[in-house]
């Protein structure tokens, strides 16, 4: 009985790759040598093994990764094996930033029209040219503001500051890392810039809401040099990759909706329109009365039509956004997901769903609709959508590397409970 057990236990290390043929082979002569209380302690052993194997019982550390599944199922069953390569991704909790040359150019954005930013500003502007001899990028339109011009501090560094043109220059591979002044749509506006590689961003909350500028300005140098230093948190939040093709001819387009398709002899030429988008992508009825019915397709397949007032495509960091307002849950950025999202949907059993970040969706115009779309990318970038264009969406690899305060779980709760009031009511009162 005792061999039986031994052997039962060899064969078990044997498909679990636990152990090398010699370590085996050592642990088969020992057990076979050793006395009957060793014997008892290696069956305990073996047991908790088992019960751990069943119930995935095993010991964790601090991770915001999920556990990785055991990969056999039962006596018999296990995933089969093929060429496919997965890719390892590595814990969000370990995510730290570091520098392998020290950064030395710095995109500033500031919220516009708002009087509120202009003193710190001038004031960060300041101290990263005089103090941290780095070289400081500015949006052109910034030297419009007539009481920036008037600030005499800004005099004295305005001629070292560098001027960028949103949509003439290309900022790709000369900015080292992007302060952020005003709220959440100033970083939206930062993502916006960079339709690959993004530069670490650090956002300052001097906006409305702010629910992704942990940063306060109060002690703004004490910060940025942690920055500097390295070894900050960081949360990456995933982009989407929407990628507008339109129809290159007129064939078996609806008659009534031809007189929308603004010119349709010059369709040929029109080239795929690729955009990263940080919140989401919304298609909606736009000025029509009648119900958008949309064609949805994940991975080739049909899914359902969505029929109503649109449809919101989201990441998990868009998931606080417009998402939340139409009845979705609120994801961790973290959470490798996509959001989709109906807006006021003919039907009470139709409910937001989250599918997983590597799948592709398309979506298309259905063909008995009565009417266009209407499709905005991260609330810009607005325009029509035909019968017969196809509006393709996939997780990007690039995403936005967000500088923490705190670390990814800290931040994304403060948010909650300071932008959203998340669960705040009067607490019950005990038995007294």
């Amino acid at each position: 009985m005792e061999l039986a057990m031994v052997l039962e236990g060899l064969s078990r290390w044997k498909s679990e790759g636990l152990a090398s043929v010699a370590e085996r082979r050592k642990a088969f002569s020992s057990s076979s040598s050793e006395s009957s209380g060793g014997s008892e302690e290696a069956m305990e052993e073996e047991e908790e093994f088992r019960q751990r194997k069943r119930s995935g019982t095993w010991p964790r550390t601090r991770s915001l990764n999920a556990p990785s599944p055991i990969q056999q199922f039962g006596p018999c069953g296990r995933i089969m094996k093929n060429s496919a390569m997965v890719m390892q991704i590595q814990d969000p909790a370990s995510q730290r930033l570091t520098w392998y040359k020290t950064p030395l150019t710095v995109l500033v954005i500031k919220k516009t029209r708002d009087i509120s930013v202009l003193s710190p500003f001038v004031q960060l502007t300041q101290w990263l040219i005089e103090e941290k001899r780095m070289v400081v990028h500015v949006e052109a339109a910034v030297l419009e503001d007539q009481a920036l011009l008037a600030n005499e501090n800004f005099q004295t560094v305005r001629e070292k500051v560098q001027l960028f043109r949103d949509g003439r220059d290309d900022l790709t591979d000369k900015i080292d890392f992007i302060i952020c002044l005003g709220g959440d749509g100033t970083l939206l506006y930062a993502s916006s810039l960079f339709q690959q590689s993004v530069p670490p961003i650090m956002a300052f909350h001097l906006g409305s809401l702010g629910f992704l500028t942990p940063f306060l300005f109060n002690n703004f140098q004490d910060q940025v040099n942690m920055v500097l230093q390295g070894n900050a948190a960081l949360t990456l939040r995933s982009r989407l990759r929407c990628v507008l093709k339109r129809r290159s001819s007129q064939e078996d387009v609806p008659e009534e909706s031809k007189h929308t398709r603004i010119n349709s002899v010059s369709q040929e030429r029109i080239q795929p329109h690729n955009l990263l988008v940080l919140n989401e992508m919304v298609v909606d009825r736009g000025p029509s009365p009648y119900l958008s019915n949309v064609d949805l397709f994940i991975d080739g397949k049909h899914v359902t039509v969505v029929q109503g007032d649109g449809l919101i495509v989201s990441t998990p960091t868009g998931s606080t956004a417009y998402a939340v307002a139409a009845g979705a849950s609120m994801i961790h950025p973290s959470v490798p997901a996509i959001m989709i999202t109906p807006i006021c949907p003919h039907s009470l059993s139709f409910r937001p769903i989250v599918v997983p970040a590597g799948v592709e969706l398309k979506i298309k115009i259905s063909p008995d609709s009565r009417n266009t779309a209407w499709v905005s990318f991260d609330g810009r970038n607005r325009q029509e959508l035909h019968h017969g264009d196809a509006l393709s969406v996939t997780t990007s690899v690039y995403p936005v590397p967000s500088i923490c305060a705190q670390d990814q779980i800290q931040d994304w709760f403060d948010s909650l409970a300071d932008c959203l009031q998340w669960n705040v009511r009067k607490r019950q009162k005990n038995f007294r």
